[in-house]
This record gives C-alpha cells, sequence and structure tokens, in this order.
C-alpha cells in the first residue's frame, strides 16, 4: 500500500488543524466556513490506511467536537482505519466536557472498526534489556550536572556543525535544553514534532517534581515523550527526582479556578464537574504511567542505537 500514514493521534490532529487553517485561508477571513469536508477529502485522497497510535481525546475539546464530521468524511473516502486505544470505545472521552455531542463519534467507529483487545497485563517496555549507561539524572546527586555536560561535549565532538538558535545549546542533531523551556514556554506542542526532526538526542534539563498543580506541564511532557519516542529520539534528563518518582500520584485537580469557570461558562452542574475531575484524573494518571514506560524503554542500549542520526 502507498497511501499510508502512521501517527500519533496528538501529531494527527495538529496535522489535520494546519490543513483547516490553509483552507480558511484560502477561502478569507471573513468567512464563516469550517472546512472539516474538505479537509477529509484532502487526508482521504492521499491515504489509504491511516494508523493512528494513542487514540485519546483528554484535553482538547475542540479536537472531540469535530472528530465525527472528520471521519464519517475519511470513512467516506474508503480509507482503512488502524487505531490503538487503552479502553474500548465506548469510554472514549468519558464523562469529558459536552460529551453528548461527541457520542455519536462512537457509533462512527463502531460502524466502520471491529475493537480487538491486545491487553495481555504485561508493559513490554518494562522487560530487562540491555541499558545504554546512565541517561536520567537527579539533580542532588554529586557530579550530575558535570556529568551531563561532559555528554553534551562527548555527543557534539562527533557532530560537524554548531548552530545558535532559539534552544540554549545546539550542535547538529543534539540539543540542550530546559525542562521551563519546551513545556512551561509559549511553544506549544505542535513545536514537539519540529524538534523531533530535527534532533536525534535532546538533553532536558531541571526536570521538576511534577506535583498536583502544574497539571499542563505534565500534560506537555507526556506529549513530549510520546513524540520523542515515536520519532527515535534519544532523551538525557536531568530531574530532581528519580524516574519513577518523577510524578506526584495523588489527584490531578489541576488548575481549580479555571476549571471552575470552564464548567461554568458551560453551564455543568457541580456534580458534573466531579465526574469530569474524576474521569481526567484516570486517564491522566494512565497517561503518566505511559510516560514512565516510555522513558524507561528510552533508557536502554537498543533505543540509543536506533536512534542516532548523527550529521557526518
Amino acid at each position: 500500500i502507498n497511501r499510508k500514514r502512521w501517527l500519533h493521534f496528538n501529531s494527527f490532529m495538529l496535522y489535520t488543524e494546519l490543513k483547516r487553517s490553509l483552507l480558511k485561508r484560502r477561502l478569507g477571513e471573513m468567512t464563516m466556513y469550517d472546512p472539516i469536508s474538505p479537509v477529509a477529502m484532502e487526508i482521504g485522497t492521499e491515504t489509504c490506511l491511516l494508523c493512528l497510535d494513542e487514540f485519546q481525546v483528554i484535553v482538547d475539546i475542540a479536537d472531540a467536537m469535530i472528530l465525527k464530521q472528520l471521519f464519517e468524511g475519511l470513512f467516506a473516502w474508503c480509507m482503512v482505519l488502524v487505531a490503538t486505544y487503552n479502553w474500548p470505545p465506548e469510554e472514549l472521552y468519558k464523562n469529558g466536557l459536552q460529551r453528548a455531542a461527541f457520542v455519536p463519534f462512537i457509533g462512527v467507529l463502531k460502524e466502520h472498526c471491529q475493537t480487538v483487545s491486545l491487553d495481555t497485563g504485561i508493559d513490554f517496555r518494562q522487560w530487562e534489556m540491555e541499558p545504554a549507561g546512565k541517561l536520567f539524572y537527579i539533580l542532588s546527586e554529586p557530579g550530575a550536572e558535570v556529568a551531563v555536560n561532559m555528554l553534551f561535549d562527548e555527543l557534539a565532538y562527533r557532530q560537524n556543525d554548531g548552530t545558535q538558535v532559539t534552544l540554549s545549546k545546539t550542535c547538529g542533531t543534539i540539543t540542550d535544553c530546559t525542562f521551563q523551556k519546551l513545556c512551561e514556554s509559549t511553544s506549544g506542542a505542535s513545536d514537539y514534532p519540529q524538534l523531533a526532526r530535527h534532533f536525534d538526542t535532546v538533553i532536558i534539563r531541571n526536570v521538576p517534581w511534577l506535583k498536583v498543580g502544574p497539571r499542563d506541564q505534565a500534560r506537555r511532557l507526556i506529549t513530549l515523550i510520546a513524540i520523542f519516542c515515536d520519532q527515535k529520539v534519544r532523551v538525557v534528563v536531568l530531574a530532581e527526582t528519580p524516574l519513577h518518582l518523577l510524578f506526584d500520584w495523588g489527584p490531578l485537580s489541576g488548575n481549580e479556578e479555571r476549571d471552575r469557570l470552564m464548567l461554568d461558562a458551560l453551564g455543568l452542574s457541580s456534580e458534573a464537574g466531579k465526574r469530569l475531575t474524576l474521569s481526567t484524573s484516570e486517564e491522566e494518571r494512565f497517561a503518566l504511567q505511559r510516560a514512565l514506560s516510555r522513558l524507561t524503554e528510552m533508557q536502554t542500549e537498543h533505543c540509543w542505537v536506533q536512534g542516532e542520526r548523527r550529521q557526518t
């Protein structure tokens, strides 16, 4: 099959949004028309088989609202969808905001797709694999920053180019940056695929213990690690805590004032808000576990060797 495409779900939605923006620009700024169907037509004509990893709608309400129209258009073009998800279709976007408008999409999925359970209860990333050496450092460890600096110098020595960009330090296909730059700045998830395309090795410094409050930071880190893992990017981490303690496992309430205002604006009851919080916490907890699993896999020799795209 020539017309095939494999994407992480987050990357697919960014790709869809880009096509929507381009079509709106062609139609003119004053148009009220949202070109979901033409976007589906464009994707359908260029893709016969679409594979989406981690079909997970937990963050962006706008994504949840357009999926029915988008995939009805894709299936109309006889596109075949293969997608992975951690729960059956009936539990997609469970207790999410305005879920009633999302439920018809589940019917579309069930009409065109078969559900197959592959859950063995085994995290295959946790199987014993040869470690690639120390790639996850703790800030309090003696000499941790020195070791990370030496690793950057060692990797940079084998590159033929050193270029200053908006990141703090780069050389060829490696970059040395901070958690704050990647997960707290105005740069969004749309920048992560660009980083993955340009760099095969990313050093992430000053990763904090992600406690209950900074919910957006945790979400961004989950997305960052997912994209880097999928694109075989090698990651070296300098963090406040050991890997298994990186995330606080308490309730992920997030920015409570922001959530309260959103619920009020949508006219949802406090009981609906409680259900939303419980559902979101459950899914985010699973997403955090998946991120830790990926980070563990990325410490192995196999992933380290597989990810090198050195410039020579």
